[in-house]
C-alpha cells in the first residue's frame, strides 16, 4: 500500500496504485459514513483477529493482533469496491473513509500514524441486540485462528500430519456450517457474508499453500502438491 512510486510526486496523479491494493481500513470516525447511508455493510469485509493480512509497517503477512473492518474489494482481488477503473476516481470520493483522506503516496507519515488505532469491530456497528451477534460469536468459537495457526505451523513443521489435515477439515465444516446456518435458518443475505463472518476459511488455508477439496460429499483439507 505505501511502497508505491512516488519520485517527484506532490499531489495525487489519480493513478489509482493505492485503491488497486486495497480498500481502507475503517476507524469510528468512519461511522458517521456508514449511518449516512454512503456505504454499508454489504461493502465491508471483517479481518478477524489472528488472521494472516498485510502489516504495511512491517511490509510482511502476519496474523492481526485485533478484528478490523475494511472495504472489501472486487471479485477475487483487493483492489477497492469504490474505486471507478474506467474513470480512475471514487464513487464516494466527498464521503470516503479517513484513511482515504488521510493517504498521501509522497508522504505517508499521516497515515502510517493512523494505523490499528481507534479501528472498529463488528459490535461497533451492529445493533447489541441483533441475533447475529450470539452467531458471530458461536462462529469465533468454532473457528479459532489462533488453534488454526498453530495448526498449519505444526503441519509445516513435520508433526503429524494427517491428524492435522483432519483438525483443519473440522474447523472448515464448522465455517461452512454456520455461514450455511445463518443464510439458510436466519435469512442472513449473501452479500453481507463478509462482513458477518469475514472471508471463508478455505480461501485463507488456499492462501497458506493449503487445498480444500470435496470428496464424497465432505471437506478435506490437503497440503499442495509441492
Amino acid at each position: 500500500m505505501f511502497h508505491l512510486n512516488t519520485k517527484n510526486i506532490t499531489e495525487c496523479t489519480r493513478c489509482g496504485n493505492c485503491c488497486l491494493k486495497g480498500g481502507p481500513a475503517l476507524h469510528h470516525e468512519d461511522k458517521k459514513i456508514l449511518l449516512a447511508g454512503c456505504a454499508g455493510h454489504q461493502h465491508l469485509v471483517t479481518i478477524r483477529k489472528g488472521e494472516m493480512a498485510f502489516n504495511p509497517l512491517r511490509n510482511i503477512l502476519e496474523p492481526v493482533k485485533k478484528e478490523l473492518i475494511k472495504v472489501k474489494g472486487k471479485g477475487d482481488d483487493w483492489t477497492c469496491y469504490f474505486y471507478d477503473e474506467k474513470e480512475s476516481s471514487c464513487n464516494i470520493y466527498e464521503n470516503r473513509f479517513l484513511e482515504c483522506w488521510l493517504l498521501k503516496c509522497w508522504d505517508t507519515s499521516e497515515i502510517i500514524s493512523l494505523i490499528g488505532k481507534n479501528t472498529i469491530a463488528r459490535a461497533d456497528i451492529i445493533n447489541p441486540g441483533d441475533p447475529i451477534m450470539k452467531v458471530i460469536e458461536e462462529h469465533e468459537q468454532a473457528c479459532p485462528f489462533n488453534e488454526i495457526n498453530a495448526l498449519v505451523s505444526g503441519l509445516y513443521s513435520g508433526k503429524e500430519k494427517s491428524k492435522i489435515l483432519s483438525q483443519l477439515s473440522e474447523f472448515v465444516r464448522n465455517d461452512f456450517a454456520i455461514r450455511s446456518y445463518a443464510v439458510a435458518e436466519l435469512g442472513l443475505m449473501e452479500e453481507f457474508e463478509m462482513f458477518i463472518f469475514g472471508r471463508p476459511l478455505y480461501k485463507g488455508l488456499n492462501d497458506r499453500g493449503l487445498n480444500v477439496r470435496i470428496i464424497d460429499n465432505d471437506i478435506h483439507v490437503e497440503c499442495r502438491p509441492s
